[in-house]
C-alpha cells in the first residue's frame, strides 16, 4: 500500500438506509465498505429480520446480519408515526442517498416516496430495490431469493440434466444488492455532475434473467437451453469428483490437449482411449470420461493431487468446505474474512471486503455490528440537533422506539 494513503473511496458519502433483510442491506453494506456513513433505520417493534434467528435458514443466532450490516449505524425510528416519519425526512436532508427495499407502494404510503424525499432534497438520489420493479404488470409481487432465481430463468439454467431447477438463495439477493451498488454509485457519480435527483429502480427478478442472456439467445433461435451441471459447452473434463475421503471433492478444469496429458501423467494413465484423445473426442464422451475420472480418482487424497495438478499446469483444487475458508491464512491476511463480535454475542467471521486499492486506506469491516439504536446519540443529537430533553420526550411517546 502507498504510504500517502488517501481516504476510503466513498468516505464523505451519507446513506439513509431504509433497506431490509438481505438485497437492499448487502447493497448499502458494500458501500460502507468503502467509506460511506450508513445509517440504517429500524424500530424496536420491525427490526430488520436477519437480527433475529431463523430456524429456516439453520441459523440459531443472528450471524447473519453482520453480512449485511457490520459498519453500519443503527437508530430507531416507528415510522407508524407521523412525527417519525418527519425525522425520517430530515434525515434524508442531511444525506446524499436514499435506499429501500419494500414492496412497491410502501415507501409511498409512509410519506417517504422518491417524490415526496426529493421534495426535501432537491438532488436526492434513491435506490427501490424490489422483487419485480416499481411498476409493469408484475410490481405488485413480493419476493425473496428462491423466488427471484426461479422467476429470472437462472434457476431453471442451474442444476443437472437429469434433476430439476435448483433454487438460488442468498446468491441471488447479493447478486441483487451488488447491482444495485454499481447502479447507484452511477447515479451518485451522474448527480455530482448534473445536480439532478436521481431515483434508480431495480427489479431482483430482472438481474437473476440478466445473468443468463446465452440461454436466453438459444431460446429465441428456437433451441432449447438445457441444464449442464458441473459441465461446461466447451472444456471436457470440467467437473467435480469424489476422492478417498468422505465428502472430499475435487473441481477439474481442463482447456486443452496439453492440459489433457498432463493430467494423465499426473495420475499415471496413458492416452491410448480414442473417445478421449482429442477436445472433440473428450466432449463427445463425456458422460464416459467422468465415469473414468471417478474411477481413477476414488482412491486419491484431495489435497495431494490438487496440489500435483497446479503443479504440472493444470487447473484444480479441492472444493473447499467452510472450516477450511474459515481456516485459510490467506484469506485473514488480505482481511476478506475479519472476526467481528456484536452484544452479547461471541466473537465470530464475516466476509470482509475482496477489494484492495493501491492509494487508499484500509476498506472493509471497520466496525463492529450496531445494537438497535445504538448510533441515536450522534444521528440525533449531533446531526439532527435534538436535545436530550426532546429525545427523551419522543422516546416515551414511542416515536423513537
Amino acid at each position: 500500500m502507498s504510504q500517502t494513503a488517501v481516504a476510503a473511496p466513498l468516505k464523505g458519502v451519507r446513506i439513509a438506509d431504509f433497506t431490509i433483510h438481505a438485497a437492499g442491506p448487502f447493497c448499502t453494506h458494500l458501500w460502507s465498505q468503502l467509506g460511506a456513513e450508513c445509517i440504517k433505520i429500524e424500530s424496536q417493534t420491525r427490526p430488520d429480520a436477519f437480527r433475529k434467528p431463523h430456524a429456516v435458514y439453520g441459523r440459531m443466532s443472528a450471524a447473519t446480519f453482520d453480512q449485511v450490516s457490520a459498519n453500519k449505524l443503527s437508530i430507531r425510528l416507528n415510522l407508524k408515526q407521523p412525527e417519525a416519519v418527519a425525522l425520517a425526512k430530515r434525515l434524508v436532508g442531511v444525506s446524499d442517498v436514499a435506499a429501500e427495499s419494500f414492496r412497491p407502494g410502501v415507501m409511498k404510503r409512509l410519506g417517504l416516496d422518491f417524490d415526496a424525499l426529493k421534495e426535501i432534497k432537491s438532488d436526492l438520489v434513491m435506490l427501490s430495490l424490489s422483487s419485480c420493479g416499481q411498476d409493469g404488470p408484475d410490481s405488485h409481487f413480493a419476493g425473496y431469493a428462491p423466488l427471484f432465481g426461479a422467476w429470472g430463468g437462472l434457476g431453471w439454467m442451474s442444476g443437472y440434466s437429469d434433476g430439476p431447477p435448483v433454487e438460488m438463495r442468498h446468491v441471488m439477493d447479493h447478486a441483487a444488492g451488488t447491482h444495485a451498488a454499481l447502479a447507484l454509485m452511477a447515479a451518485l457519480h451522474q448527480k455530482r455532475r448534473t445536480g439532478l435527483p436521481q431515483h434508480v429502480d431495480l427489479a431482483a427478478r430482472e438481474v437473476a434473467s440478466a445473468m443468463i442472456g446465452d440461454a436466453l439467445l438459444l431460446a429465441s433461435l428456437g433451441q432449447i437451453p438445457e441444464r449442464t451441471g458441473n459441465g461446461d459447452l466447451a472444456m471436457a473434463p470440467h467437473g467435480v469428483y469424489a476422492t478417498d475421503k468422505h465428502d472430499r471433492w475435487l473441481t477439474l478444469a481442463v482447456r486443452d490437449d496439453e492440459e489433457w496429458l498432463a493430467l494423465l501423467r499426473v495420475l499415471g494413465q496413458d492416452n491410448s482411449d480414442v473417445r478421449f484423445s482429442t477436445a472433440a473426442a473428450r466432449r463427445q464422451h463425456r458422460e464416459e470420461l467422468d465415469a473414468c475420472l471417478g474411477q481413477w480418482l476414488a482412491s486419491r487424497d484431495a489435497d495431494s493431487i490438487a496440489g500435483q495438478l497446479q503443479a504440472n499446469g493444470v487447473s484444480a483444487h479441492v472444493s473447499w468446505n467452510m472450516e477450511d475458508v474459515a481456516g485459510d491464512a490467506h484469506l485473514r491476511e488480505r482481511k476478506a474474512t475479519v472476526e467481528v463480535s456484536g452484544e452479547n454475542i461471541p466473537p465470530r467471521l464475516v466476509v470482509g471486503s475482496p477489494v484492495h486499492y493501491s492509494k487508499t486506506g484500509d476498506v472493509g469491516i471497520r466496525r463492529l455490528t450496531p445494537a438497535l439504536g445504538q448510533d441515536e446519540d450522534y444521528v440525533f443529537g449531533e446531526l439532527l440537533g435534538l436535545s436530550t430533553a426532546q429525545r427523551a420526550e419522543l422516546q416515551q411517546r414511542e416515536i423513537i422506539f
